[in-house]
């Protein structure tokens, strides 16, 4: 189907996101890409755009820049919206996507766009979608071209490709290895990945996991466990330290005054050169109520989205953008 584009002015803002901010990326231009719940924001070193303030109203999870350096945002309950740096294309379930709520995106090798949401996943080759679907503790190609409006038993949160070319499909239940024709449950010791809520490949090849079970390494034969606690997001640095959000042992006062405490999560860094080593050096680098996306910037300062915005670490400062002071 051909979709007419759309523009729409953007507003320039001078804080960034103030609500849950989910995923953040840097794109080939140095700008740094956030997608919230209160929309797609662009920071460029000095100030942040709200890109899709006057398009969409739908909360943002997802955002990736393709190899042609257009940029996909992935939503919930509004599909995903495809931007060229000038106009807008919306892709909901009546042009063949799977589901409307977007967690995840992925480009693979071949320049397919994957879209990671309820129900399973979608494959976009420019043209078309091939939709992938969940059915209990399966997933298979489906080639009837159902579609869900509204949100079935399990999402996709991650989708990647290893270094052989097989897909891992990360979900709320099992963990898929695909490899263009069958769909393999990842396990351990015949226990299934449940659960898994972010996959990621390191510049040696391994494959890490995290999720319900912790924190998993996967070096093509054998798994490592770095910790039980709940993992949320990975990712690799320049020097090859491993960054999390997890949940921590400690708790935190972050509702009302006077409530209870709640559990707190923890932004760590496992230090590259003990990875190896029977018991790994971690750092708790900050605690709050929740971390989600995790980004590494060209300049090596660590960005990280929790439940009230986003925020950057430069090795020393935790650094918020709740205010123009912030930006500085």
């Amino acid at each position: 189907m051909l979709l007419m584009p759309f523009f729409c002015e953007a507003i320039v803002t001078s804080p960034g996101p103030n609500h849950i901010t989910r995923n953040i990326i840097q794109d080939r231009k140095g700008n740094i890409w956030i997608a919230a719940f209160d929309g797609i924001f662009r920071y460029d070193g000095k100030s942040f755009t709200n890109i899709t303030s006057k398009v969409s109203s739908a909360r943002f999870f997802s955002v990736a820049e393709d190899s042609k350096g257009n940029f996909w945002f992935g939503s919930i309950g509004a599909g995903v919206y495809y931007y060229d740096g000038k106009s807008f294309q919306n892709f909901t379930t009546k042009d063949g996507l799977l589901n409307n709520d977007v967690g995840s995106i992925y480009e693979d090798r071949k320049g397919n766009l994957w879209f990671g949401v309820f129900g399973g996943a979608s494959c976009y080759d420019g043209k078309t979608f091939r939709n992938y679907i969940i059915d209990g503790d399966a997933m298979n190609e489906d080639r009837t071209g159902k579609t869900f409006a509204d949100r079935p038993p399990y999402e996709v949160t991650t989708i990647t490709q290893d270094k052989t070319g097989k897909f891992w499909f990360a979900t709320r239940g099992n963990t898929f290895v695909y490899d263009g024709k069958t769909f393999t449950v990842c396990s351990n010791a015949g226990k299934p990945f449940k659960n898994v809520r972010s996959i990621m490949e390191d510049k040696k090849g391994n494959t890490w996991l995290g999720g319900a079970d912790g924190l998993w390494r996967y070096d093509g034969s054998v798994f490592t466990n770095f910790t039980q606690q709940f993992v949320g997001h990975i990712m690799e640095d320049k020097k090859g330290n491993i960054w999390t959000s997890s949940e921590s042992d400690k708790s935190i006062n972050w509702a009302k005054p006077g409530s209870d405490n709640a559990q707190a999560w923890a932004l760590s860094r496992y230090d590259g050169k003990s990875l190896y080593d029977k018991k790994p050096t971690v750092t708790e680098i900050a605690n709050k109520p929740m971390f989600f996306g995790i980004l590494e910037a060209n300049d090596g300062s660590i960005w990280f989205g929790a439940f009230d915005g986003v925020y950057r670490y430069d090795g020393k400062i935790i650094t918020d953008f709740k205010s123009a002071a912030g930006q500085k």
